[in-house]
């Protein structure tokens, strides 16, 4: 009984994978950007719980590279809660704004000259609204509007597919197919961070992703995340990073593979990917 019961669970887990995959194919497999990237994160506390995703994609950038500290950076721009269209785009590109100054390692602030504010603008719309039977509608419109607004300063636009409630896996396949749908209609590059969340789940269950609201991330779902981020980003395998966000190296390898391994099934070229690995 408990031999049949534990098939059928695994049967199950299959499934829901298969489901989870079974989507539109992007249209884009690149950023369409050589070398390390300038972001701005534009989104809601999905992004700025664990001190910020930006802040671990930029640590793990500099543990690839650090010989090069200056190699990545990124700033976020959140608003609790927000969608697509709580955000005014077009003014987070104004001169003299953001990105004007920063804080080095002994917390001082320098002044940054800056010929280009950021390679690549990564948004994100609330965590329901693409799927929102009301607020679908808002979320095609301001992808759009985001997206021209991106690129009139010389940026690129990414989508950043979020991921489904602990308690409603159904999400999962909904949000990838709106998210991919949308980027393929704005020559928007997707980062398939959903996905990522969706095979942790199946392959170590026990391993907790979620805050105790069952929607915002846990820091090892924040980290999946931002390993997702970065394998996108720069197609490059975050597996062996040596950051790790303070989890333990087991966690932090099997979420890293998670992310790698997203990573080249969404974008449909693993034979490519492996190989700038090996190069």
């Amino acid at each position: 009984m408990i031999a049949r019961l534990l098939s059928l669970i695994a049967v199950t887990i299959l499934c829901a994978v298969q489901v989870a995959t079974a989507q539109t194919k992007p249209k884009l497999t690149d950023v369409g950007i050589e070398g390390r990237k300038s972001s701005i994160f534009i989104g809601n506390s999905f992004f700025y719980y664990n001190n910020s995703m930006h802040s671990h994609v930029a640590a793990m950038s500099r543990a690839a590279d650090p010989n090069n500290r200056a190699a990545y950076r990124g700033t976020s721009v959140t608003i609790s809660g927000s969608g697509f269209d709580w955000h005014d785009t077009e003014s987070y590109f104004r001169p003299n704004a953001i990105g004007r100054y920063s804080f080095d390692d002994d917390n001082n602030i320098f002044f940054v000259k800056l010929d280009k504010l950021f390679d690549v603008a990564i948004m994100m719309d609330c965590s329901q609204c693409p799927i929102h039977p009301q607020l679908k509608p808002v979320f095609v419109d301001f992808a759009r509007k985001g997206s021209d607004a991106v690129r009139r300063h010389g940026a690129k636009p990414v989508f950043f597919m979020s991921w489904a409630y602990a308690d409603r896996p159904e999400m999962t396949a909904q949000l990838a197919e709106a998210y991919t749908v949308a980027g393929n209609e704005n020559d928007a590059f997707v980062i398939p961070a959903g996905l990522a969340f969706a095979r942790s789940v199946a392959q170590r269950p026990q391993l907790n992703l979620y805050a105790r609201d069952k929607r915002h991330p846990s820091l090892e779902g924040t980290y999946l995340a931002a390993a997702t981020v970065y394998a996108a980003l720069y197609q490059q395998t975050p597996v062996g990073n040596a950051y790790t966000a303070g989890l333990d190296a087991d966690t932090a390898r099997f979420l890293q593979t998670v992310a790698w391994e997203t990573v080249q099934d969404y974008y449909g070229k693993p034979q490519e990917m492996t190989s700038r690995l090996k190069n």
